[in-house]
């Protein structure tokens, strides 16, 4: 299998390389022209048609145009010189301020972002780019999760309908675009909470003593998808276990969700996709800052301040300032123990944007951040004054810094708008001081990052390549009950990725080579194809490998609140006596989109497959008293099903319906099993309307989102007494969230939601709660919920 896979991706870009060269009369090419609305799409065609172009269509979402021509008897100098004679500049011909100053007011553009950035001022449905005539109510608020825009020209009315989360139709991988407006739809206190309205990623708690809360994506957990912030490492090594809590959701301005293998460009730890965060950043000349203020019914607190703004005509900050904290004594199943920690958070960011690409080529983005992060769990009474030798009551503290600090800069070579250099740096340290009753656990991790890309073009923009280089180092400095472990990773790496662009398809290969001074030299494959069979049917296709270093410790915190012992079963390897996990991905997905009653419907449908070369085995059925560690002997594998419809059923009504399927298994010492913590069927549901907008940009939003989770396997307890044992399969639960808003101007929001509306709570979330220091006490084995309802409210304020 792995040699056939290489041999594929070699006759793919061997093919790729002859098609470069290829001489034919008719040609097809990609070219970028900047225009606004449908009236441009309208004169930039027309003028190529001019010209003598057999096939011609401008994508104001992509900013450019795709001919096709005979070579004999055009070129595509007359056709874009021709472009901008009308008025439209492009990668080639810039034109005259006379012609550009006399086109209309909704078609004069920006002159001056980056090609191959979005057009701030662009005003058509990305999906559906036909003009509307206008009506008495084009323009009020289109509804729940979207934007709508009107402009008048001539009598025609453009519109802009952005979906709050889109699955793009131009990117070569499946990609879902999470617009700020969809965290608006939940209480989204932080990065975890993103995603409850969103059916690609599950979400559920770790550990009911801790309340820590896990991803999952495509039946594996958290740590094989590659977590980053402006598109830099973020969650991983020590932060794996309470990452998703650092990234206020207030602070997102958007998150790119890819499923499977994601570019080569990003690095190597990509196994089941990426997951990228852009923090809110500041796209024009005004100030706005924006305060928000939170509270739940069971004593947590929050307060967010974001201001973005412009310094100067290149330079533009943003100051993002977040604290929260938790008081209340909440014990939902009264056994004793809180259902969540109680403590503070502090956490500070500062961003400072550099653009003059048009004119020195030059564009940099800085930020800083700062968090101080302090929890107290366990029995209610605990004393966090005095140590745990000193009382009866089982107590457990985290107490968490973290200091980043951050650059990329990139540069556009001048008179050529294809060809750019990019370097990314970043430093990070993170410390962990923690203990869960007797069992003390810190952590010292210091990361420096640094990725340096070129990005050019062979002939024409539809053959792009990127090349680079990478860094990173990695120390780790762990103490666990009375073992220290330390060590360096050190990675200096190598890519390159070809992206073939024809009319109807793109193809992007790509492979790196990375020089891991403990995992050996490791080759990384990744391949992705999307095919437009029409505009509205979509097929993609994808494959590649990955692979990482288990931090064993750090990524399964969510055992140590329990008295199961730590075992290491040695393999020769050089990160805690264990090899990397080096895994295989591949997927198909098919994406239709229709009309059903006049009204715009989607159906995403898409398959994965993850099989282990290499795996680092947790094993909890060996013994309900010990955690086993050892690498893998045998197969594992994580296949996935999911399809998701989304509807627009009435004006300002959606609704989004899923279901997933999984068959998650690993080879243990006791034999090929399910992995346990895994639903093998998942159903989803949401639903959203909002009403008008009114003259003051008042208008209601409701949201509800149902979640149907199918029975999983739990470990094997067959060893503990009748008050440690939770049976070999859990039950099927179902928990409902809601939110209600009200917009009163543009300027002011008030919110109250609930989730968990159902109540539905673990039974026995902890085992043998009443003897904490017992060897049945496990505060692990969650498969649901551990807290029943919880209301709340907020308010957002503009100015």
């Amino acid at each position: 299998m792995k040699f056939l896979n290489k041999s594929v991706l070699t006759f793919v870009m061997l093919l790729c390389s002859i098609s470069i060269w290829a001489q034919e009369t008719l040609k097809t090419e990609s070219f970028y022209v900047r225009g606004n609305c449908i009236s441009c799409k309208m004169r930039i065609e027309k003028a190529a048609k001019d010209m003598g172009t057999s096939s011609v269509n401008w994508d104001a979402n992509e900013q450019k145009i795709h001919i096709t021509y005979d070579a004999t008897r055009t070129s595509s100098d007359k056709i874009l010189k021709h472009i901008a004679d009308v008025g439209h500049d492009n990668e080639k011909y810039t034109s005259e301020t006379k012609v550009y100053d006399k086109l209309p007011k909704c078609c004069l553009y920006d002159r001056n972002f980056k090609w191959g950035e979005k057009n701030p001022l662009v005003h058509m449905d990305e999906e559906e780019e036909t003009p509307k005539q206008a009506t008495n109510t084009e323009d009020e608020h289109a509804g729940h999760g979207h934007d709508k825009e009107a402009n008048q020209i001539d009598g025609v009315t453009l519109t802009k309908i952005k979906a709050a989360t889109a699955l793009s139709k131009k990117e070569v991988g499946l990609t879902f675009n999470i617009d700020s407006k969809e965290l608006l739809k939940a209480a989204c206190c932080n990065l975890s909470e993103s995603f409850e309205t969103n059916a690609t990623v599950d979400v559920s708690f770790s550990n009911a003593v801790t309340g820590t809360k896990q991803l999952k994506m495509l039946g594996l957990d958290q740590k094989y998808t590659s977590l980053t912030k402006e598109l830099l490492p973020e969650i991983r090594g020590l932060a794996s276990a309470y990452g998703l809590n650092f990234i206020p959701g207030k602070w997102i301005g958007g998150i790119q969700l890819t499923k499977g293998g994601s570019t080569v460009v990003n690095g190597y730890e990509s196994i089941t996709g990426q997951i990228n965060t852009e923090l809110l950043k500041s796209h024009n000349e005004k100030s706005s800052t924006e305060i928000n203020l939170f509270a739940d019914f069971e004593g947590r607190t929050e307060a967010n301040i974001t201001h973005t703004s412009a310094l100067s005509d290149h330079w533009t900050q943003s100051i993002l300032l977040h604290g929260n904290a938790t008081l209340g004594n909440t014990d939902m199943n009264k056994d004793g123990f809180l259902d969540r920690p109680k403590g503070t958070q502090l956490n500070l960011t500062y961003l400072l944007n550099y653009n003059d690409l048009d004119h020195s080529g030059l564009g940099s983005h800085f930020g800083v951040n700062f968090l101080q992060d302090q929890r107290t769990a366990g029995q209610i009474g605990y004393n966090k004054r005095l140590s745990q030798k000193e009382q009866d009551i089982y107590g457990v503290g985290i107490d968490i810094s973290r200091f980043q600090i951050w650059n990329k800069t990139g540069y556009v070579f001048k008179g050529k708008p294809y060809q750019s250099l990019g370097w990314m740096n970043q430093f990070t340290y993170h410390q962990q001081d923690s203990f869960f009753g007797f069992r003390n656990y810190f952590g010292k991790q210091s990361t420096f990052y640094s990725n340096l890309i070129f990005e050019s073009i062979i002939g024409n923009t539809n053959h792009k390549y990127k090349v680079g280089a990478s860094f990173l180092l990695d120390n780790y400095n762990e103490d666990y009950l009375n073992q220290n472990i330390e060590r360096q990773e050190t990675v200096p790496g190598l890519f390159a990725e070809y992206t073939l662009t024809g009319a109807k398809y793109i193809l992007v290969a790509g492979a790196r080579v990375d020089f891991h001074n403990l995992a050996g030299t490791q080759f990384t494959p990744r391949l992705n194809f999307k095919y437009d069979i029409t505009p509205q049917t979509i097929l993609r296709l994808s494959g590649g490998k990955g692979f990482r270093t288990a931090n064993i410790f750090a990524e399964n915190q969510q055992y140590f609140a329990s008295n199961r012992q730590i075992e290491i079963i040695n393999n020769g390897g050089k990160i805690y006596g264990l090899k990397p996990e080096i895994a295989w991905n591949y997927g198909i997905s098919l994406q239709q989109e229709f009309k059903l009653f006049n009204r715009k419907n989607s159906i995403v449908a898409d398959v994965f497959r993850t099989d282990f070369q290499d795996q680092v085995v947790v094993d909890l059925d060996q013994s309900a008293h010990k955690i086993l560690f050892y690498n893998l002997e045998g197969k594992s594998f994580a296949t996935s099903f999911q399809t998701q419809w989304d509807i627009n059923a009435a004006k300002n009504l959606d609704f989004r319906l899923a279901y997933k399927y999984y068959d998650v298994a690993t080879d243990y010492i006791s034999g090929l099993k399910k992995v346990p913590f895994m639903a093998k069927h998942r159903a989803f549901f949401n639903a959203a309307y909002a009403t008008n907008k009114s003259d003051k940009g008042g208008f209601w939003n409701f949201d509800a989102t149902l979640n149907w989770v199918g029975e999983q396997r739990l470990p094997n307890m067959g060893q503990n007494a009748a008050a440690g044992h939770l049976g070999n399969y859990s039950k099927p639960y179902t928990t409902l969230n809601a939110q209600v808003s009200k917009n009163f101007t543009d300027k002011i929001r008030v919110y109250m939601g609930g989730e968990n509306l159902t109540n539905y709570k673990q039974h026995n979330a902890i085992l043998d709660a009443q003897n904490p220091f017992g060897n049945n006490f496990d505060g692990g084995m969650v498969y649901a919920p551990i807290m029943g309802i919880n209301m709340y409210v907020g308010v957002d304020f503009k100015f």
